[in-house]
């Protein structure tokens, strides 16, 4: 069932947003079942397999992240969960029901990488618009604009026209679109692509605050970025779900990892003086000034306190110290980490 605005007497100074889908499962105690299902997906373009036998169910919560190289099917994939465009052959389901669906109207949002901004109405106009195709009254769409335009520090904008907004500006206005009606389900498509540091810090924030009561799903070539919002990962190639390459670099429980980001330092030496301590199964040196450590918690559960004693004693400078890979070594380890 759609999010829906509940009116009571005396009337609230703002909608209140009711997701039943979550009230039906969560607060009766039924386990819910994942808000994402395809089974054995394909789509083919004249002739041309852009997924093939796709398999995966997603729940809700943190952010998931769609990553692959171009060509590899993300944006066909989007599409078929928004109900844009339908497999060749199939299941999909999104929270119990294919994709396009009416029962999805105001539960699922899509934000393709080349949304533009209509020249013809200012930001506020656009988000009314919005808010009333999804059924708000006049009165409830323009607070629902002024929420969302609130959220994305876009208040002193509200009456501009796209062409005056700088590039970040537009960006983030095309991204609050998304979030008009408190959907449960947003998918976006590279949503900060060409943004300077500032604005893509303030997305991501945004992300982040939200994902409490939305699920997005984020494809993105920024793996740095997903590393930071993402607790799980889809990885395509060639229209093909990698399912175990997610996992085989982290599958021993045995062994952790730690990654370092140095200054300028002696690459050999650094090798030798962490490789020497008792515990380390591997030391390797991926790229420049950056080192993954390979070692048994078992043996040394404070290898993370011995490498920042050794860092100092040989007064090296660091960058960065993280516990386990980033998320770029995980999915395309160097030759070194390869099993």
């Amino acid at each position: 069932m759609a999010n829906t605005i509940i009116d009571i007497h005396p009337p609230p100074a703002e909608p209140v947003f009711v997701n039943y889908w979550a009230l039906d499962n969560a607060e009766a105690g039924i386990v819910s079942s994942p808000i994402i299902q395809c089974k054995q997906l394909n789509h083919v373009y004249s002739g041309k397999a852009a997924l093939t036998n796709v398999n995966f169910e997603l729940d809700a919560g943190e952010p998931i992240g769609l990553v692959g190289p171009n060509g590899a099917g993300k944006t066909t994939l989007l599409n078929i969960l928004s109900g844009f465009l339908h497999p060749t052959s199939g299941t999909v389901l999104v929270f119990d029901h294919p994709p396009g669906a009416t029962q999805l109207i105001g539960k699922i949002s899509a934000l393709p990488q080349d949304a533009r901004l209509d020249a013809s109405f200012t930001l506020t106009e656009r988000l009314i618009l919005y808010a009333r195709l999804q059924g708000f009254s006049s009165q409830y769409a323009n607070l629902e604009a002024s929420r969302v335009l609130e959220i994305f520090a876009l208040k002193d904008a509200a009456h501009e026209k796209p062409l005056a907004l700088s590039h970040g500006m537009a960006k983030r206005a095309a991204i609050a679109q998304a979030l008009i009606g408190k959907p449960a389900l947003i998918l976006l498509d590279e949503p900060t692509a060409g943004l300077g540091p500032v604005n893509a810090r303030i997305v991501r924030s945004i992300i982040a605050e939200q994902s409490s009561e939305t699920t997005f799903i984020i494809s993105s070539h920024n793996l740095i970025e997903l590393d930071r919002l993402c607790q799980e990962i889809l990885l395509l190639e060639n229209g093909v779900l990698q399912t175990e390459k997610l996992r085989i670099n982290e599958k021993q429980v045995s062994s952790r990892f730690i990654t370092l980001q140095m200054e300028n330092c002696p690459a050999s030496e650094v090798l030798a003086k962490f490789s020497a301590f008792e515990g380390v199964l591997q030391v390797t040196n991926p790229q420049k000034n950056e080192f993954i450590v390979a070692y048994n918690p078992n043996l040394q559960p404070s290898m993370d306190l011995q490498l920042m004693h050794c860092i100092r004693a040989n007064h090296w400078q660091y960058r960065q110290l993280n516990h386990g890979k980033t998320l770029e070594e995980k999915l395309f380890p160097s030759d070194s980490q390869r099993p």
